[in-house]
């Protein structure tokens, strides 16, 4: 987390266009190891924030210290692998980004583009512990960083006096609810593919030209493809929503593109 810790969130809660106040959660998730693909399910003693208002706020895309995050859908199985931190004693009882009281003896978790109510297994790699945790907060904006833990969860996986742990981070289940194999697609919403159209020509030359220009003015940051149908169409690809879409057409002055979603 930044020193500024406390602008940084007030900033994402007002983002967001949330404003709600509920209890704190203290809900306890199995830490049993699974084996396979096997996972237990578990369910919160405690009544959480799930509602539809919630999630179209908290899935807008915002931005912290000049970068632009996009929260995402994913599915049931996606891993991640990172860098893991903790949050806990500044940040007890004051709000997360989706209006919950932060409990940092529950096992919770920001991370800064998973759907909120997500759950998921965080790894040690150095040390073989898991834990299982549910995604309540956004964060943490250090680079390199992928998952913010509570305090109680970094007491379980054994990282709270290093400070960070090198972990897996893999999406078990979603509303707070976690599925039974992870083959299971019950309540799971899979990331859909979005291109940004950029130009058509009916010869195939005109297309690779226009191609290479935006492969030099992206700097990789995204992929360009061309698509031959019945024209020769230059996709710029790499885009989780079509809200990243959007703005990358409003960033680079493409207001006649098309979007395509896939």
């Amino acid at each position: 987390m930044f020193s500024n810790n406390k602008l940084i969130k007030f900033s994402i809660l007002i983002f967001v266009g949330a404003s709600f106040i509920f209890s704190g959660c203290s809900s306890k998730y199995s830490s049993e190891p699974y084996s396979g693909n096997r996972v237990y399910k578990t369910i919160p003693k405690e009544k959480i924030r799930n509602s539809k208002a919630m999630h179209r706020a908290t899935m807008r895309p915002y931005s912290i210290a000049g970068k632009r995050y996009y929260p995402t859908l994913a599915k049931v199985g996606d891993v991640q692998n990172g860098i893991a931190s903790w949050y806990g004693p500044n940040f007890h009882s004051k709000k997360t980004s989706n209006g919950e009281i932060y409990n940092m003896y529950a096992d919770t978790a920001a991370h800064k583009t998973l759907p909120m109510n997500t759950m998921v297994r965080v790894d040690n790699k150095d040390n073989g512990k898991s834990v299982i945790v549910r995604i309540n907060d956004r964060g943490p904006f250090v680079s390199g960083r992928i998952i913010d833990l509570s305090n109680k969860a970094a007491h379980d996986i054994g990282m709270v006096k290093k400070g960070t742990a090198r972990v897996n981070v893999t999406v078990l289940g979603f509303h707070a609810k976690i599925a039974e194999t992870i083959a299971e697609k019950a309540e799971t919403a899979t990331v859909g593919k979005y291109f940004v159209q950029v130009g058509a020509f009916r010869r195939l030359e005109g297309a690779k030209i226009t191609k290479r220009k935006f492969e030099i003015a992206l700097e990789n940051r995204y992929s360009v493809v061309i698509k031959s149908t019945d024209l020769n169409r230059v996709w710029v690809a790499g885009f989780r929503s079509e809200d990243e879409a959007r703005d990358f057409k409003a960033k680079n002055g493409l207001n006649s593109a098309m979007i395509i979603a896939e």
